[in-house]
């Protein structure tokens, strides 16, 4: 008899609803609203930076932690734009993509049996990379329409076994922007219970309505216990180019290191150095991203009212939950396959996104990061449903 021939970690890990959906999608030829990345270009200006930096023989390896120029540019938008002091030197370290900022920080911090909360529903890799480094993920809801949590529940998920609080703001899958007043709750519950706080921030410049986007890692006692995680993909709409980067004290960092450093060494060089030169570019960039994705937004939820389907208004990302009608007596995933084999129109039921809720069988995720005759067309198909 083989012997089994892979590691038992992977036992619970199903294949990405990501894929799946992608699969369908190919497969039906459908409009699809359900991946999450821009079907349009980003700054060709940020193109001409890394063409100059591969011409002028910017092409072999980076330092592990990233160029020096990229850190301190990263450094200056946290001192100007939530005044908090970073050390370039030895705080920050630049990954391929959020998704290795992600991996490589669990499997530095979490060991075999601790106890990691995220809030529900979750995004897909979080838990992956939980499972991977044997930790044990526990949940604490967050509640449709406006998607907040209860404070109790909180405090009654934690255990002496808990470690960490993941968490993801602005959220994946529901466009929430968390207030001061709940990242105060969850600063308080970390410091009283010392744990530590992974904060997935790659959203960090998409809010909207005026909703500012506060670090957790800004608000007093917070820093040194906060890893903040971030993307120049999801800044600079070039996801494809997998640059993102992790923030954390020189302790954290180096844990982090130990690990990024056999996971992907170093990261694409005249990409940093376009990188580097996006961020010095940034204020006067971010007005014109912000409302073109405002104006995404609005579209959609503009369309959405012409269908059955009712939309929570996201206050940031680029990701919109709908609620499905109950016409068939379908549940997310059912619906979300009939609306890819009769509508012709993919979205992503979040369903597996919750551990322990049954609120995702009612609910949706759409993804507004598309050219507008795509979300009109997507959400027309939709109302045929």
């Amino acid at each position: 008899m083989i012997k089994k021939l892979y590691a038992s970690r992977i036992d619970g890990m199903k294949e990405s609803i990501f894929s799946t959906m992608s699969k369908l999608n190919n497969e039906y030829k459908a409009i699809n609203l359900g991946q999450g990345f821009p079907d349009f270009d980003g700054a060709k200006w940020i193109f001409d930076a890394a063409c100059e930096a591969m011409k002028s023989g910017k092409n072999q390896y980076a330092p592990a932690a990233g160029i020096y120029s990229l850190r301190a540019a990263i450094a200056k938008v946290y001192e100007q734009y939530y005044d908090l002091h970073v050390n370039p030197a030895d705080e920050i370290t630049i990954t391929a993509g959020a998704t290795e900022a992600l991996y490589s920080t669990i499997n530095a911090l979490i060991e075999p049996g601790d106890e990691v909360i995220l809030f529900e529903p979750v995004y897909d890799s979080h838990l992956a990379d939980i499972l991977v480094a044997g930790g044990t993920p526990k949940f604490v809801t967050l509640h449709a329409p406006d998607f907040s949590f209860d404070a109790k529940e909180l405090e009654e998920t934690v255990t002496n076994r808990t470690k960490m609080i993941l968490l993801n703001n602005p959220h994946n899958p529901t466009g929430k922007v968390y207030s001061r007043d709940e990242l105060g709750i969850i600063a308080d519950c970390a410091k009283r219970n010392n744990l530590l706080v992974l904060s997935d921030e790659v959203y960090e410049f998409l809010t909207f309505d005026s909703t500012p986007h506060i670090p957790i890692a800004s608000l007093p006692g917070m820093k040194e216990r906060t890893i903040t995680i971030s993307s120049t993909g999801k800044t600079f709409g070039l996801t494809g180019w997998k640059i993102g980067y992790a923030v954390a004290s020189p302790e954290l960092t180096h844990a982090i290191m130990s690990i990024h450093q056999w996971t992907t060494f170093a990261v694409n060089t005249p990409g940093q150095h376009a990188m580097s030169y996006a961020f010095g570019k940034l204020e006067e960039y971010l007005p014109d991203f912000k409302a073109l994705y405002e104006q995404k937004r609005d579209l959609m939820l503009a369309e959405l009212a012409k269908t059955k389907f009712k939309a929570f208004k996201p206050l940031g990302s680029y990701f919109m939950m709908v609620e499905i009608p109950d016409i068939h007596g379908h549940e997310a995933q059912e619906c979300a396959i009939d609306l890819v084999k009769r509508c012709k129109v993919t979205t992503v039921p979040p369903e597996m996104f919750y551990g322990k809720s049954n609120e995702g069988k009612r609910l949706l995720r759409l993804c507004f990061a598309k050219q507008d005759q795509t979300i009109i067309d997507g959400i027309g198909n939709m109302g045929k449903y």
